[in-house]
C-alpha cells in the first residue's frame, strides 16, 4: 500500500470510532480520503450513545491535516443508514467507498437466546449493512464507480458457541455482498467481504493471552486494498487473521447423478456425494448462479449414472 492513495475519494466507515473501524478510518484518511466516521458510541451490546469516539477520530484525522466528519446515526434503522450516506453526499458531494464495520455482541446459548437479542444483533450487522448499502449503491452506480466492503466473520462461515444471532447475521452478509457484486459489475461497483479477526473490545470475555499478535493494523491493509481503485476482485471473501490473509470460497463436491433417487439411495451414495477431493467453485461474478445450474443440467444431460 506504499503508493496506494485515495486522493479525491470519499469514504464512509461505520463503527469507525473504535477498534477495527477506527484503524480503517485512519488508514484511509492518512492516504488522502475524506472520511465520514460513523459511530453512535453505544456499548458492546448496542446500548446507550456517546458521540465521543467518532469525534475523537475526526479530531485525530483533522489534526493530522486530513478531512473527516462525524456521523452518530445508527445503522440499525433505514433512516439512520440513509442519514449516514447523506452525510457524505451533503458534505463532500460524492461517495466512493463504503466500509460497513459496525457491530454489537449479545452472547447466549441457542436454547436460551432471547428474540430481542437475536433481532438486536441482526439489526446492526445484517440489516445495518442493507441500510447503508441500499442508499449508497445507486449513488455509486450512477457515478460509475464504487467500492463496498462488508464485514463477515469466521462465526458466519463456521458458526461458534453462544452466537447464533451473530453467526446468522454474518452469514447473511455474504449473500448481500454477492448481489451487490453481480448488480454493480456493469457500473464499476465492486463489493467484497472482509472476515477479520483482531483483539478489540469485541473480544471482551475471551481469553486472548495465548494469541499471537492480532492488532487491527494487521487487518486494515486488506480493507484498504479492497477499498482502493486497484482492487481487482469482486464477489470475493478475504480473511485476515493474525497476519494470515486468505481467500474463502463456497465450494461444492462434483456430486452424484442418478435419473431417480430413493431415500436408501442417498445413504448408499453419501460418501461419493460428500467426496470433496475434487471441489467445484463457481465464482460469483459474472454468473455463479447460472454456472451452478448449468453444471447440474450438463450432468443430467449426459444421462449416465455417476458415483
Amino acid at each position: 500500500m506504499t503508493d496506494s492513495r485515495f486522493d479525491g475519494r470519499v469514504a464512509v466507515v461505520t463503527g469507525g470510532g473504535r477498534g477495527l473501524g477506527r484503524t480503517y478510518a485512519l488508514l484511509l484518511a492518512s492516504r488522502g480520503a475524506k472520511v465520514v466516521v460513523n459511530d453512535p458510541g453505544g456499548s458492546l451490546a448496542g446500548e446507550g450513545a456517546d458521540g465521543g469516539p467518532a469525534r475523537d477520530i475526526v479530531d485525530e484525522i483533522t489534526s493530522a491535516g486530513g478531512d473527516a466528519v462525524v456521523s452518530t446515526e445508527s445503522v440499525a434503522s433505514p433512516e439512520g443508514g440513509k442519514a449516514i450516506v447523506e452525510t457524505a453526499i451533503d458534505r463532500y458531494g460524492r461517495l466512493d467507498i463504503l466500509v460497513h464495520n459496525a457491530g454489537v455482541v449479545r452472547r447466549a446459548p441457542l436454547k436460551e437466546m432471547s428474540y430481542e437479542d437475536f433481532e438486536a444483533v441482526l439489526d446492526v450487522h445484517l440489516r445495518g449493512a442493507f441500510h447503508v448499502v441500499r442508499p449508497a449503491f445507486p449513488v455509486m452506480c450512477d457515478a460509475g464507480y464504487g467500492r463496498i466492503v462488508l464485514t463477515s466473520s469466521i462465526g458466519g462461515l463456521y458458526g461458534n458457541h453462544d452466537v447464533a444471532n451473530y453467526a446468522a447475521a454474518k452469514a447473511g452478509i455474504l449473500g448481500l455482498s454477492n448481489v451487490a457484486a453481480i448488480e454493480g459489475a456493469a457500473n464499476g461497483v465492486k463489493s467484497n467481504v472482509i472476515v477479520p479477526a483482531a483483539v478489540t473490545r469485541m473480544a471482551e470475555g475471551i481469553d486472548t493471552s495465548a494469541y499471537p499478535p492480532m492488532g487491527p493494523e494487521l487487518v486494515a491493509p486488506v480493507v484498504g486494498w479492497l477499498a482502493h481503485e486497484s482492487c481487482s476482485i469482486t464477489g470475493e471473501i478475504l480473511i485476515a487473521l493474525a497476519g494470515r490473509v486468505a481467500r474463502a470460497v463456497v465450494a461444492e463436491t462434483p456430486g452424484v447423478y442418478r435419473p431417480s433417487w430413493s431415500v436408501a439411495d442417498i445413504g448408499e451414495h453419501i460418501s461419493a456425494i460428500c467426496d470433496a477431493s475434487d471441489p467445484v467453485v463457481f465464482p460469483v461474478v459474472p454468473d455463479g448462479h447460472g454456472d451452478h445450474i448449468r453444471y447440474s443440467f450438463a450432468m443430467a444431460a449426459q444421462g449416465a449414472v455417476h458415483g
